[in-house]
């Protein structure tokens, strides 16, 4: 991201679109999760459990993002 790109926020359907993504992700990683335990790889387990929490950190975030365009008269 450039300096010039630090405080510029998405528009509403910009932040739909990036939950949408991020909850796919979520879904692969959910996939990757099951192969993993299924296989008995805990290395990979680990990382699968790391990256679900990475995407529900970031969905929350996004979130919150909408919740304060709500908040905002000014960006309608």
């Amino acid at each position: 991201m450039s300096t010039k790109d630090k405080g510029k926020k998405k528009g509403k359907a910009g932040t739909y679109l990036a939950i949408g993504s991020t909850l796919f992700a979520a879904f692969n990683n959910v996939k990757k999760i099951r192969t993993a335990r299924g296989e008995d790889d805990t290395l990979q387990l680990i990382d699968g459990l790391i990256r679900v929490a990475a995407v529900a950190t970031g969905v929350a975030l996004l979130v919150r993002e909408l919740r304060q365009q709500d908040d905002n008269p000014l960006t309608d």
